[in-house]
């Protein structure tokens, strides 16, 4: 072994023993009697003092010769700093040299190896291999690894099996774009990257497997952003013999694991919220619950005065911004903007002030009196001191905009704070949603989702859009950390989603037969829940972006720029699988 220790391990009681230790050197100061060494690993610093008067020449010059992120080992003995350092765990003591070894070299690095780097992202994700000997980004994926150990933990305790399902799998239309692989043994034919091990886990339950996990990579063929890569990892879950119930109160319990084991936090149990309330309180099916600020509908309080904006409105509706009547005209007017940018599209914002003198000022004062304003404060239950903000127009839109929105002010307000946690269930998810291009209709979660028993007989009607799923999705602070539903166990049943789905019979037998027919050898009921694994680790870590928890991520673009990653094959490759781009 090229070490005894870490250079995180050693303490005041290892002083007198002689050890070796190895890492790369963060840096080196040279006082000229005193030169000092600081040696790193991902356990620690260690501090190497050498007096250069009394120190044999060699250790000297070679200590001198040392540049940064060089790799050397250091044998000598442990002694008490005499001055020491409250920011190292190892800052008690310090190593006199006997013997430096130098194992390599290395070139100036592109960027500084420390905590608060001067590495742009580009250059940090070119040298991954660097960025990773930083702490922050050791801490992130010690975090990834401490909860996929409770993770296996909490769901071996409940005999849940981890078993792998294969990556080569069939494509299929529904969801997102598929990554496809050309077969060589079967040219003209092509695999597909799985987006989830959906259909395999299915079977399993038909298996007999009834408590099946999995923490497995997924890749979809997608335009990326913060909390989204192509290749990404869930923790995959199955269980038969269960209702919604079951699965709820089995995976809530994991998260309330988790948060406990990894962060030493208590979580309450986790609220529920409809999908309907998530949309209309909210405006989104996802909500951050950490602060109020639900939507108030305005229209039998605004309509009818002759401002044409709220006249022609299908919908106008707010939110109370608490203790925010102080907001200058600037920052009104930078809220206007933002509601006004492209990705939110909304035309304006109208706002009222309640003061804290008890006076209401709005900006359509041409068109209301203070007491016509006053009611709108009644309807928001609004307070000395609030802000109440208002928009208009078609409902959806409407809605959407006004979720930026009170995100926007949640962020002003102090009122999403990273350290803090709220979880909950949103439930009573639309079965189909219609797409108007398509003029059909397609499944809000997958074609394997189960309708609220109750509400199967609206399938055969002209009321099938009102049909509830049997899902649910898992929320914290406003990101979906999980989702899933209880599946369909019944062929024929399955069928008839098909049919909705607009699926032909030979297009359904082509591309979901096998599961089909396993349907006919006793399928168990069965449901299950995937929980995005990187999004989890970012959330437990305080961050937004999942990339900085996973070892070798991709860029915006889906490139790999460490290793330049996609890139050409050669033509002979693609003379074997069948493949001429020149005929492209």
């Amino acid at each position: 072994m090229l070490r005894t220790h870490t250079c995180g391990e050693l303490r005041i009681n290892n002083v007198t023993q002689t050890v070796t230790i190895s890492g790369w050197v963060q840096g080196v100061r040279d006082k000229g009697s005193l030169l000092w060494i600081d040696l790193r690993d991902r356990y620690g610093i260690t501090q190497i003092t050498i007096e250069t008067e009394n120190a044999v020449k060699d250790i000297v010059d070679t200590a001198r010769s040392l540049g940064r992120e060089f790799v050397i080992s250091v044998t000598g003995k442990v002694v008490e700093r005499y001055s020491k350092s409250d920011k190292l765990e190892t800052g008690e003591i310090e190593i006199t040299p006997d013997k430096i070894v130098v194992l390599n070299s290395s070139i100036t690095p592109p960027f500084t190896i420390e905590d608060s780097t001067d590495g742009g992202d580009d250059i940090r994700m070119k040298y991954r291999y660097l960025d990773l000997r930083r702490n922050p980004v050791r801490q992130n994926l010690e975090l990834r690894h401490r909860m996929a150990i409770e993770t296996r933990l909490f769901l071996d305790k409940l005999n849940f099996l981890e078993v792998e399902t294969p990556v080569l799998i069939k494509s299929t239309p529904e969801g997102a774009r598929d990554f496809v692989v050309p077969s060589r043994m079967n040219q003209g034919e092509f695999y597909a990257l799985p987006q989830s091990p959906q259909t395999f886990k299915q079977l399993l339950m038909v298996g007999g497997f009834d408590r099946y996990y999995q923490i497995v990579k997924c890749f979809r063929d997608e335009d990326l952003r913060a909390d989204r890569q192509p290749e990404f990892t869930q923790i995959d879950c199955e269980m038969a013999f269960v209702e919604q119930e079951d699965i709820l109160n089995t995976f809530e319990g994991l998260i309330r694991h988790l948060f406990k084991s990894v962060k030493g936090i208590d979580i309450p149990e986790l609220t529920r919220m409809t999908y309907a309330d998530a949309m209309k309180f909210y405006g989104n099916d996802k909500p951050d619950i950490r602060f109020e600020m639900k939507f108030v509908e305005l229209n039998g309080v605004v309509k009818g005065r002759n401002f044409k904006v709220f006249d022609d409105a299908r919908l106008v509706v707010g939110i109370c911004a608490k203790g925010a009547a102080e907001y200058s005209r600037k920052q009104l007017d930078e809220l206007t903007e933002f509601v006004k940018r492209p990705q939110i599209g909304a035309t304006g914002l109208v706002y009222a002030r309640y003061n804290t003198d008890g006076t209401i000022k709005s900006s359509v004062d041409k068109f209301y009196t203070e007491e016509e304003v006053k009611k709108w404060a009644v309807a928001f239950d609004a307070q000395p001191g609030d802000l109440m903000l208002i928009m208009a127009g078609e409902e959806n839109k409407t809605r959407k905009a006004l979720s930026e929105l009170r995100l926007e002010m949640g962020n002003r307000l102090g009122l999403r704070d990273k350290n803090t946690f709220a979880c909950h269930w949103v439930i009573d998810f639309p079965l189909l949603e219609w797409n108007e291009e398509a003029q059909r209709f397609f499944a809000m979660h997958h074609p394997f989702t189960s309708p609220k028993p109750e509400d199967i007989a609206l399938l055969n009607s002209d009321q099938v859009g009102k049909v509830r799923a049997n899902a649910y999705d898992m929320v914290i602070n406003g990101v979906e950390v999980g989702g899933g539903s209880i599946r369909i166990f019944n062929k024929q049943l399955q069928s008839q989603l098909f049919d909705l789905l607009g699926f032909t019979k030979e297009e359904a037998q082509a591309q979901f037969g096998f599961l089909m027919n396993a349907f006919e050898f006793g399928a168990p009921p069965h449901g299950g829940i995937a929980f995005g694994f990187d999004r989890l680790c970012s959330l437990f870590g305080g961050a937004e972006v999942i990339r900085d928890f996973i070892a070798f991520p991709k860029n915006n673009s889906g490139r790999d720029v460490m290793i330049d990653s996609p890139s050409p094959i050669a033509q002979a490759q693609l003379t074997e699988l069948g493949i001429d781009l020149k005929k492209n």
